[in-house]
């Protein structure tokens, strides 16, 4: 079955959790309005970077429609008279550029389409939607049993994962959940095992893994269909959200916020990392945990979204752990995003910046204790512990796990070898992409070090200093040199001679400048005291009168 055309040779798979950001590098005006001219560079690379051009109406439409997030954002307010005046242009454009810095830093909003077709209409101007529509409705063509009952719009948070409220004709009341997703650039698995790895998914049975009742996929995309669950995912709970409202209005600004109780948190997180470690065991690559991605079956956690990884998506908190080198396998990426878990459910909010400083009170310091381990600079700067190191620590060593299930994941051995292959690759590109990280950071602290006033500064004393040294010397040599000139018409002492030869060398043959040799020798020998005590002793009265013949007077005839 192809429910979708093979993607075109060369295309782009992007990651779209790479951050964007942007800054207005100038503005124009024009008759009767202001344009912005936009710099905008997705990561660190200066080279990937493009320029745009917005009216405020444009920030104006982008506000309106990010309005469900129920965020007060930042933007300059309209004004109908003295708008083209330079002084308000300017004023205006540093309250945009506000604006933009607050969108582009929110890990929610940075990552909703809204923002990215604002920001880089060129890679996010597709319809997913109608895309998506479009290969469900051929899928439906060989499989006439399933129907759509509604598209559950922007219900996750990425551009290219599509949901739609199902049902099976012949069970009109039963409700499911099919998602459809695209690829994503860490897609390494061959198009033939990535189909067989898809299609193997509903035969995995866990007590902590949401059932996958079908799945199906093709070189380019798949599609899997779920039960869908009224009371919705862990996040939801935490939040006291509901399941079919869009992302954007369920997480960005709670009205509410409230941790979990402490028996909840320990058996929740409990049930999380036993599957964790059953994934980690199996040697099947997760890295997508997340609360969204933890469905709430009575009291019970079961885990979603393994198809994430074949497909080669992002994982949600990319942009966070792709900045310390130490989290570099998807084993660490899980036990470190399983912190951020635990932290929201322990405080109802997700933290505000990775690494955490100081954790606010908790239900318990065991919960500390976790949290410490795995998102603490010291954790991130030393690496992660191991899923069995934290399910022997205090907080879950004592929680009871009553399940009767055994679980089931049987997995050919050639898929594994193709599964573990394709973790490497995944693996590979992260540890590149936390080097390059790494390498900008320490060229731009060097550059803000350089550029510092407490360095410009530092710069310009050595350089006084510098300056003082050498005028202090040129200074001196003057004074030498003019002391020099005052004492050579009196009797100036003789400059230092020449190096003698060495010992071994022979005596130079007697000459005519043999007594200015000796003379020049005794200067520098012993004879060099009596011949100062001889100008300092010398007395005028002893000179005899000399007479002269002046014959220089005129003659007058």
């Amino acid at each position: 079955m192809a429910f979708m055309e093979k993607p075109p040779a060369g295309k782009v798979l992007l990651d779209d959790t790479v951050p964007l950001t942007a800054a207005i590098e100038a503005s124009q005006s024009l008759q009767s309005h202001t344009e912005y001219i936009i710099r905008v560079q997705r990561g660190i690379s200066v080279e990937n970077s493009w320029q745009i051009v917005r009216r405020y109406s444009d920030f104006d439409l982008l506000n309106n429609s990010l309005q469900i997030a129920g965020l007060s954002l930042p933007l300059p307010p309209k004004k109908l008279i003295g708008n083209m005046d330079r002084e308000f242009i300017a004023e205006r454009q540093k309250g945009l550029q506000n604006y933009l810095n607050v969108i582009t830093t929110n890990h929610i909003l940075s990552n909703c389409e809204l923002v990215k077709k604002f920001l880089d209409p060129n890679n996010y101007s597709a319809n997913y939607t109608e895309i998506a529509l479009q290969q469900v409705s051929m899928f439906f063509r060989s499989e006439p049993k399933w129907e759509v009952v509604e598209p559950l719009k922007d219900i996750g948070w990425r551009i290219r994962k599509k949901y739609f409220l199902m049902k099976i004709k012949n069970q009109p009341k039963e409700r499911l959940v099919l998602s459809w997703a695209d690829l994503g650039p860490d897609k390494y698995l061959s198009d033939k095992d990535f189909q067989c790895l898809i299609k193997l998914l509903p035969s995995c049975l866990h007590p902590y893994i949401y059932r996958v009742t079908f799945a199906t996929a093709n070189e380019s995309s798949a599609l899997l269909i779920r039960m869908f669950n009224e009371k919705g995912t862990l996040k939801d709970l935490i939040y006291k959200a509901k399941p079919k409202d869009p992302f954007l209005k369920k997480y960005c600004n709670p009205k509410k916020i409230q941790g979990l109780e402490l028996q909840q948190i320990k058996t929740y997180g409990r049930q999380i990392l036993e599957v964790l470690k059953f994934l980690h065991d199996k040697g099947f690559p997760y890295g997508h945990l997340h609360a969204s991605n933890v469905m709430l079956d009575g009291d019970t956690c079961r885990l979603l979204d393994l198809e994430n990884s074949l497909l080669g998506l992002p994982s949600f908190y990319r942009s966070y752990f792709s900045q310390f080198r130490k989290i570099n396998t998807l084993e660490s990426v899980d036990v470190h995003c399983f912190g951020h878990l635990l932290y929201e459910m322990t405080y109802g909010r997700p933290p505000d910046s990775v690494p955490v400083d100081s954790f606010p009170p908790a239900p318990s310091m065991a919960v500390v204790a976790v949290l410490e381990s795995t998102l603490s600079c010291e954790a991130c700067k030393n690496g992660m512990p191991t899923v069995s190191r934290l399910l022997q620590m205090p907080l879950f060593s004592d929680v009871l796990l009553t399940t009767s299930e055994k679980p089931q994941f049987k997995i050919p051995t050639k898929l594994k070898e193709a599964l573990r292959i394709a973790k490497e690759c995944i693996e590979k590109r992260l540890i590149e992409e936390q080097k390059q990280i790494h390498q900008h950071r320490r060229l731009t602290r060097a550059q803000s070090h350089h550029g510092s006033e407490e360095e410009r500064k530092k710069r310009k004393i050595l350089a006084r200093k510098k300056s003082k040294r050498s005028a202090l010397e040129n200074s001196e040599e003057h004074s030498a040199k003019y002391s020099n000139s005052n004492n050579s018409g009196i009797s100036a002492l003789p400059p230092p001679p020449p190096p003698l030869p060495p010992p071994a060398a022979p005596l130079p043959p007697a000459s005519t400048e043999a007594p200015a040799q000796l003379s020049s020798q005794a200067v520098n020998g012993v004879s060099r005291g009596a011949l100062l005590s001889s100008i300092q002793n010398f007395q005028k009265g002893t000179l005899r009168k000399a007479e002269t013949c002046d014959h220089s007077a005129p003659k007058i005839g």
